[in-house]
This record gives C-alpha cells, structure tokens and sequence, in this order.
C-alpha cells in the first residue's frame, strides 16, 4: 500500500511546522494509523538549519518524540507536488500556494492560526504547542481516515 505524504508548511521549519510534524506523528503512532508519512517545509527555510532550541524543549516537556537529527527543508513546487496534503500555519501562507489544490491550512481546518513564536521565549513556545496540539483530533479526523482494507 502506497503511503499518503502530508507535510506541514511555516515560514522557516525551525519552529511551527516541525513541532506539528513531531505532534502528528506521535498521535498517528499512538492510534496505530500507519500509511501515512509526515514532513515539515519551510516557504523560506535556511536550508539545514537545526529545530529552534525553545520547540525543542517545548516537544521534550510535552514528552513528544522528535527528530534528533531534524534539519530544514525548503519546500520547492517538486515537493508541493509529490504530497497529497499541504497543511499550512496560517491562511496568508495557504494563500501564498493558492495555486495547488492539495494546500489547505490550520485556519481553514481548525478556526485557527498558529502564531510565530521565533525569538520568543519559552512560554509563547509552549503556547504554541498547545494550540497544534488542540487542532491535532480534527486534523486527524478530517485528513487522516482510516484507509479502507478490502
């Protein structure tokens, strides 16, 4: 069975995008769902650069599993592509990629957007995390369905 690719897009995939990414992974993992394969992009990502400091401590306080290895991904129009799902943090990001049809975001799914917190403390970190976290049951109910084994 071919795996469903979705990729959660911010601005620099050091922060918003991969603290989904992790959150996403996790729930999957614990509702034993597993065909689908989750990746975060950056629309202006530093090629390489490590998760922020503060969404690393934020994910370990949560007890989250994370890439250890994690390093930014610029999302390029192949990539775009090749995903059945694009979920963006925000409406003005979506409305960056309006060209795809596979693009939607947390604001279209969930009501609501999810703030920056780069160069933030821990605190708007955490809060953050909290607002991904809160999203993630109707993400899951809306674009992770259980694949039908006939």
């Amino acid at each position: 069975m071919k795996h469903k690719k979705i990729v959660f897009v911010c601005t620099g995939n050091t922060c918003r995008s991969p603290m989904a990414e992790a959150v996403l992974r996790q729930e999957l993992k614990r509702r034993k769902i597993g065909w689908y394969r989750v990746s975060s992009m950056g629309l202006a990502a530093a090629e390489g650069a490590p998760m922020s400091e503060n969404s690393l401590r934020a994910l370990a306080e949560a007890g989250i599993p994370f890439d250890e290895d994690f390093h930014a991904r610029q999302l390029t129009e192949q990539l775009l592509r090749e995903a059945d799902l694009v979920i963006c943090m925000t409406a003005s990001q979506q409305k960056i990629l309006s060209g795809f049809e596979n693009v939607t975001s947390f604001p279209a799914l969930c009501g609501v957007e999810v703030p920056d917190p780069y160069g933030q403390g821990i605190d708007v970190y955490r809060a953050t995390l909290r607002v991904i976290r809160s999203c993630m049951p109707k993400i899951i109910a809306d674009c992770c369905p259980p694949i039908n084994r006939k």
